[in-house]
């Protein structure tokens, strides 16, 4: 069975948001397993400069590093990335999973992105879209993305 990672920097605040990632995650389980992992943004001053910034970067940079493996392809979500349809991303993961991969990783960054050394670690770097979303409810927007694949993947009549 595929195994599904969603790392992400920083908490989910919102019960509404929480609940529906719950719920995407939930139905996912009919055909992968998915964990959550969030980690702990690095706390920036109010205006800070790029060498701060970087800095911050670098120490998510670590953290994603310490919860991938090895085994993982991994998918980085970037606004310079590739943007897909859904039937793209089901073909992408089918093709993710015939190429011998059981893991997949998708990362999403804190407000100031992800890394340079993450973007290089990806296999993948996806787009949702040119406009800009709160991270929190980019992590809805992946999870019903993923789950919308999914039942691509497996002909159910959620995608239409």
């Amino acid at each position: 069975m595929l195994n599904i990672k969603i790392i992400s920097i920083g908490d989910l605040k919102e019960s509404y948001l929480r609940e529906a990632c719950l719920e995407y995650t939930k139905r996912m389980g009919a055909f992968s397993r998915v964990e959550h992992i969030q980690l702990k943004e690095e706390r920036l001053p109010e205006n800070p400069s790029q060498a701060q910034i970087d800095a911050c970067l670098l120490a998510e940079e670590k953290k994603i590093f310490e919860r991938l493996s090895s085994k993982s392809y991994v998918i980085a979500m970037c606004v310079e990335g590739k943007m897909l349809s859904s039937p793209e991303l089901a073909s992408k993961i089918s093709q993710i999973t015939t190429q011998g991969h059981s893991e997949i990783a998708f990362i999403i960054g804190s407000s100031f992105g992800l890394s340079k050394g993450v973007k290089q670690r990806a296999d993948f770097k996806l787009s949702i879209s040119p406009l800009t979303f709160p991270h929190q409810l980019l992590r809805v927007i992946l999870c019903e993305s993923i789950y919308r694949a999914l039942t691509i993947i497996n002909g159910t009549k959620y995608h239409k």
